[in-house]
């Protein structure tokens, strides 16, 4: 199945979902493409998620919004994840963002979703499977041919890097801009599949750096040394063949350059 197919297969599972469940879909508008394909589903105006059944995050992710109701997160349209002709699709609130989180509100959001995560016990991966995962995907020359060897070592060896001596926790796992809408509610984090357990430095890692300014008792060089390693794995994502970010490339070459400064 073609991106194409892919695509019309998960615009008619997102409509039939939210025909089943009473919801008026006149009309789809596609938020985000990658991973998963995000929808605005009108004029019910219902954020839909959708991706390929084999994806089992969606539960997960399901699970964890459920009980961070009082945190900072974006609120659920149903508890439950719809399977649907291949594909599993979960339904949240659609928000209006404004426009940049102020680096002050950002840290309080922040910080206020790490308080949230702390009463949370539910099993989630380690910040470290990320790494090995990154680690994987650069011995694996058929995956990312176009890496060129010395930059392929500076990520091997950047990758190496152990971050210990901290108090871990539940984190978001990916709290950057993009994972982060000013709403009319307030700042609220969106796309939770990526929760992980670590310091809290990992995640301010991902966020731009005035917010660790205003985020209460930072270990800075831990989180320099977190930077450097979160660095090292988006810019090795980019350089998955199967990698379908808009303008990764551009990104992959950018972030290499950061990195050899």
């Amino acid at each position: 199945m073609n991106t194409a197919e892919m695509d019309n297969g998960a615009v008619a599972a997102a409509r039939s979902v939210a025909d089943e469940l009473g919801l008026a879909v006149d009309r789809t508008v596609v938020v985000q493409d990658s991973n998963k394909l995000t929808l605005r589903l009108l004029p019910c105006d219902v954020l839909a998620r959708v991706a390929p059944a084999t994806d089992q995050v969606a539960q997960f992710e399901i699970d964890l919004a459920a009980r961070l109701t009082d945190s900072p997160v974006a609120a659920l349209e149903s508890p439950h994840v719809h399977e649907r002709d291949g594909f599993v699709v979960t339904l949240w609130t659609y928000y209006e963002s404004r426009g940049p989180v102020a680096p002050a509100d950002y840290a309080e959001a922040l910080a206020q979703l790490h308080a949230g995560m702390r009463e949370v016990d539910i099993p989630t991966p380690h910040f470290t499977d990320r790494v090995e995962a990154a680690q994987r995907l650069l011995a694996d020359r058929d995956r990312t041919p176009e890496l060129p060897e010395d930059d392929r070592r500076l990520l091997v060896d950047t990758l190496r890097h152990e971050i210990g001596g901290a108090d871990e926790q539940v984190l978001h796992g990916e709290p950057h801009p993009g994972n982060l809408l000013n709403t009319a509610h307030g700042p609220l984090f969106i796309d939770l599949e990526t929760c992980c357990r670590g310091p809290i430095e990992f995640d301010l890692a991902h966020a731009p750096k005035d917010v660790a300014d205003h985020y209460p008792d930072v270990d800075h060089d831990r989180l320099q040394a977190c930077r450097r390693l979160v660095l090292a794995m988006i810019t090795t994502w980019r350089w998955d063949r199967d990698d379908q970010l808009p303008d990764g490339r551009r990104l992959a070459e950018q972030w290499l350059c950061e990195l050899r400064s």
